[in-house]
């Protein structure tokens, strides 16, 4: 082992990564069956709102069904002032430019895939081009998937080697690593690619793509939240979550929202430290806050 490989064993070491599968799953149901409910009210839900990073990744984007997308946040303003927006649009690199163009409000983040999402298998100088050409579009977000290959295979100095080189092109804009959590299978894997990922420079940790099966699961985000906990201690930088897939229901959002509440703290709860990968939720989360059905996103 050189040097370079020890020394990512040597942070490792820090952490406790001898988890049980079986115990952080009852944790969790713990921690579930004493606070959702609590959460389930309409403040929190306006903030889980305002926490959604609208996504659009399909094979048949196109400029025009991406103004389409971009318009409908800039419709949401005028039609619902009082409610804030949401934090985000997660597009192709592609469309960088376009929701550039169109956005009209500043707070709003462009967030770009990049970095051959979804599957990251492409050369490290091919996903350096295409971050780079995404921020000169206008991302000012950067969501990649970290080599889960490479970390499978054990070799953690070419994973974090990979984060670290687009971190760097990235500069001051966010960038968010997704795990791709449903790959890694044990709570032991999702830890320990957690740490690497921050210590790499990951701004955000993310849970999955949405393209494979299992996403998101709140195992699997307890974990991570619990990551980013020992991290914050440790290094006093702070981390931001991000589930992504599978949420399908307002519960679901509440799900992951308690979890953070409860193993993070409030420091978190903001649209700074806590997103929301789906778009399928923001019409769910509108109506219950609404108190009736709306189809607006």
């Amino acid at each position: 082992m050189n040097m370079e490989e020890n020394k990512y064993f040597e942070v490792l070491k820090q952490y406790d990564l001898d988890l049980d599968d079986e115990k952080v799953k009852r944790q969790v149901e713990t921690l579930l069956k004493e606070h959702l409910q609590e959460n389930n009210t309409k403040e929190v839900k306006q903030f889980l709102l305002n926490s959604v990073e609208l996504t659009t990744l399909k094979t048949t984007d196109s400029e025009d069904s991406v103004l389409k997308f971009v318009e409908k946040v800039n419709k949401f303003d005028d039609v619902y002032p009082e409610l804030g927006h949401v934090a985000t649009v997660c597009v192709y690199p592609c469309f960088a430019k376009i929701c550039h163009d169109t956005l009209e409000n500043d707070e709003v983040e462009i967030a770009c895939v990049s970095g051959s999402f979804p599957s990251a298998q492409t050369f490290v100088e091919v996903k350096i081009a295409e971050t780079a050409l995404a921020i000169k579009d206008g991302a000012t977000e950067i969501d990649i998937v970290i080599p889960v290959g490479k970390f499978l295979a054990g070799d953690y100095e070419g994973m974090c080697d990979e984060i670290a080189e687009i971190k760097a092109v990235c500069g001051e804009k966010k960038l968010k690593t997704i795990l791709e959590t449903g790959c890694l299978k044990t709570a032991t894997n999702i830890k320990t690619a957690s740490i690497l990922a921050m210590y790499a420079g990951a701004d955000y940790i993310k849970t999955s793509t949405g393209k494979l099966e299992p996403a998101a699961t709140p195992e699997a985000a307890f974990v991570m939240c619990q990551a980013i906990k020992e991290y914050h201690d440790k290094t006093g930088i702070q981390i931001g979550f991000k589930p992504a897939g599978g949420m399908k229901t307002v519960e679901d959002a509440l799900t992951y929202y308690t979890i953070v509440k409860e193993v993070l703290g409030e420091k978190w709860l903001t649209n700074q430290w806590l997103r929301l990968g789906t778009s399928s939720l923001a019409n769910k989360l509108l109506s219950e806050i609404e108190g009736k059905e709306v189809k607006f996103f």
